[in-house]
């Protein structure tokens, strides 16, 4: 078996295994939850739970199903640890698996938003801004920078942080909740205000230095 049967295979492998975790309801967070605590005292669950989040990342699949799951068991540093491997890993995976997609794929990225922002400015902050962001689609942002061949230390040290902080706002307000039975805390702007503040920020920031760095030159 040469190399490229090999690669074809371990592709095809994945496609089938993202397809049958979206679609047999194995994601459903309540039975994932069941599931996951009975063996929340293993090591290994964790490291599943990073891979299972590489497959789901890869193929713009809901890997932040996974949220649930790690806030609920684990806590909050430990599951923003594991949420941001996770999705660091899989944005990684993706950026490279970008280069198979079908060219109507390929027309549906380079026509987002998101696109043509990292085409016009690429660098950390930008794409830290759009990570921090809550409710933001990460599939757009790593076929984006996989497609525009954006920088690989930038592009995987702002998903670690910026989805690690996201994740740990979000995973002690989960943690909390498992006690107390409540989660209006997710739905009210002081938890998840300060992350939209800090991207919007950054954001217009590089919107402006582009403009001004063109009205120069």
């Amino acid at each position: 078996m040469n190399k490229t049967t090999k690669a074809l295979l371990i592709l095809a492998v994945l496609v089938v295994a993202g397809i049958v975790l979206q679609f047999s309801g194995m994601l459903d967070p309540r039975e994932m939850i069941a599931t996951a605590r009975e063996y929340s005292d293993h090591w290994w669950l964790a490291v599943l739970l990073v891979l299972l989040q590489v497959i789901l990342f890869t193929f713009a699949l809901a890997g932040s199903t996974f949220l649930w799951v790690a806030a609920t068991l684990y806590p909050p540093v430990t599951a923003a640890l594991i949420l941001a491997s996770g999705a660091m890993l899989g944005g990684l995976s993706a950026y490279f698996f970008s280069q198979k997609l079908t060219d109507e794929w390929i027309h549906k990225v380079e026509n987002s938003k998101v696109y043509r922002l990292l085409q016009k400015e690429d660098n950390f902050f930008t794409l830290f801004a759009l990570r921090i962001m809550p409710a933001f689609p990460h599939a757009l942002i790593n076929y984006s920078a996989g497609i525009l061949q954006v920088k690989l230390v930038p592009f995987m040290i702002a998903a670690f942080l910026g989805i690690g902080i996201k994740s740990y706002v979000y995973a002690k307000v989960i943690y909390q909740a498992t006690t107390t039975g409540s989660f209006a805390e997710l739905l009210d702007f002081a938890t998840f205000g300060p992350l939209l503040i800090v991207s919007a920020v950054i954001l217009i920031g590089m919107v402006v230095r582009f403009y001004w760095r063109k009205e120069r030159q």
